[in-house]
């Protein structure tokens, strides 16, 4: 919630306190909060208030008498110049021009801050997405999941929350031992060696090249070991250049990580040991079967989930618990998000009953499931790769598209929508692309100050900015905060994208409407006005295409 809203949340519980005193209102328990919303016609104000409406039953009165009761008191702000009540019992306000325009000045104050908002107040919060099993390439389905984690932990980051990004590296059990097999046997047939590839091994054309690319460092080194000791080795060997790989393709993208955590680690340092106590000594755990199983389905869970198998080796769910134990008991984060794909969605009840197992607040984890991605290109889904005929990897997009397309696209949608990526569309140098529209938007902003050249727009008087399109445009600056904070309250960046096209289109008809910079006598004060409101809109531009993970590109 941005400090403005805050003062005129305060500023309505300040007014309906004094009518219940004077007895215009009647006593009653009053709400902690008001809400506030913008009218659906800016004709209309600027911001809106239904809490006459709310009140009308516990008050027993009308809302339009409790409004009008309420704007009686309501104190004065030098904010708003304007209040209205209007059936059936909205208060609705309007910003004061001078106000308004004053808030310029506070966006070229903070350039690097803007929009930021206090809502986190520091809290530690992880945020792991990707995790993709390191057992071949990023394919396109791993975009997505790239995408909202970063621009989750973004928008977290801008709202107050110390945050942590983390990549899962699933470098322990069968599907690793059956990568390693995979790669020995491409190895070994590439020497002329007559092996056969394991069943159901990883047959993709990636394989066949990892293994030419080790044979081009090290020759047959791994055909002169025993065969155990090659596939090992192979494998390891294997696992180290596709997480080098997934490195470079996710930093193209802009993605970094604090830390790339090792399943294998949870077993050699001893978590995985203390979480079965912990899960034995709570009879979360019994045996049946042959295998060690977690008692699930008494905590809420779908089904029991197998801790231990028969052959004495963990299960798949025992490394979840391991590794939430270690974030929140060892490492000590407040909060964890995880990004997982919407195939995952059965897997969420048991991950709730493991953390009242472990004596965890489930509702400090939250699981974000996205819907999967469609690539079309000319009106046609496109299935397979051009360069290799399997899959689409990651990187063949970004090459093909660029990384801000790749980000902006994926992002516009809400994670539990399907949605297509239209490859063409995303390469369109125009305005039906929204990527370009809004990268154009701060480009033409550098545009119009080079243009300005030496003219000293800090000298700008902004009183000056009267016209509708001049304050229309700083109405849609001001509302970064606003965007940052249900962002972050719902874990939804994609506000972000439709943000950015609404401030880039703001920009555009300023542009259209306004004569920026004017050569003619007695035009200067008003050009440097409106520089200086150029000047804070390129900053506002700049924010949210950073908070998307884009560039903020200054020619095109």
């Amino acid at each position: 919630m941005t400090t403005y809203d805050n003062q005129v949340k305060a500023a309505f519980i300040s007014a309906l306190e004094s009518a219940c005193r004077t007895g215009e209102l009647p006593p009653c328990d009053l709400p902690a909060d008001v809400p506030l919303e913008r009218p659906k016609q800016e004709t209309m104000g600027d911001l809106a208030t239904p809490i006459s409406m709310q009140l009308a039953k516990v008050m027993h009165q009308s809302p339009l008498a409790i409004a009008n009761a309420i704007v009686k008191h309501l104190p004065a702000l030098d904010m708003v110049s304007q209040v209205e009540v209007v059936k059936p019992g909205y208060i609705n306000l309007r910003y004061s021009p001078t106000w308004l325009v004053d808030q310029v000045l506070a966006i070229l104050d903070a350039p690097d801050t803007f929009g930021n908002v206090s809502l986190g107040q520091g809290e530690q919060v992880q945020v792991e997405f990707v995790s993709a099993n390191p057992t071949g390439p990023l394919h396109v389905g791993a975009a997505r999941n790239a995408v909202l984690g970063d621009a989750i932990a973004r928008v977290l980051e801008a709202a107050g929350y110390s945050v942590q990004r983390e990549y899962y590296v699933n470098d322990a059990g069968s599907r690793v031992r059956l990568f390693g097999e995979s790669l020995y046997a491409r190895y070994a047939q590439a020497l002329g060696q007559d092996i056969s590839m394991p069943e159901d091994g990883y047959q993709g054309q990636y394989m066949v090249d990892m293994a030419a690319e080790i044979i081009s460092q090290h020759g047959d080194e791994y055909l002169r070991m025993e065969r155990e000791e090659a596939v090992l080795a192979l494998g390891a060997e294997g696992l180290n250049r596709v997480i080098a790989a997934a490195k470079d393709d996710l930093s193209f993208m802009g993605i970094c990580y604090d830390r790339w955590f090792s399943e294998a680690s949870l077993y050699t340092e001893g978590t995985f040991d203390r979480i079965t106590s912990i899960l034995s000594n709570g009879n979360h755990l019994e045996r049946h079967d042959g295998a060690v199983w977690f008692k699930a389905t008494e905590l809420g869970g779908g089904k029991d989930e197998v801790v231990v198998r028969s052959d004495g080796t963990p299960g798949y769910f025992a490394s979840d618990i391991a590794y939430h134990y270690d974030k929140f008991t060892l490492r000590g984060f407040q909060r964890v998000i995880d990004v997982w794909g919407a195939d995952h969605q059965g897997h969420v009840p048991r991950m709730k009953a493991m953390m009242q197992a472990l004596g965890l607040d489930p509702e400090r984890l939250t699981i974000i499931l996205y819907q999967l991605v469609t690539l079309k290109r000319g009106g046609e889904v496109v299935r397979l790769s051009k360069r290799t005929g399997d899959m689409i990897t990651l990187r063949e997009v970004l090459e093909e598209v660029g990384p801000d397309a790749v980000r902006f696209f994926l992002l516009a949608r809400a994670a539990d929508s399907q949605m297509d990526f239209d490859l063409d569309l995303a390469k369109e140098q125009s305005d039906v692309n929204p990527v370009y529209y809004v990268q154009y938007a701060h480009a033409r902003t550098s545009s119009i100050l080079r243009f300005a050249g030496e003219l000293d727009y800090t000298k700008g008087d902004l009183s000056l900015l009267t016209t509708d399109s001049e304050q229309a445009l700083i109405r849609r600056m001001i509302r970064l905060p606003e965007v940052i904070t249900t962002a972050a309250e719902h874990l939804a960046p994609h506000h972000l994208t439709y943000y950015a096209q609404d401030l880039a289109a703001a920009l555009h008809t300023f542009y259209r409407d306004c004569r920026v910079v004017n050569p003619e006598p007695g035009a200067e004060a008003l050009s440097l006005a409106r520089l200086k409101l150029v000047a804070a809109c390129r900053i506002a531009i700049a924010r949210t295409l950073h908070l998307m993970g884009m560039t903020s590109p200054d020619i095109m």
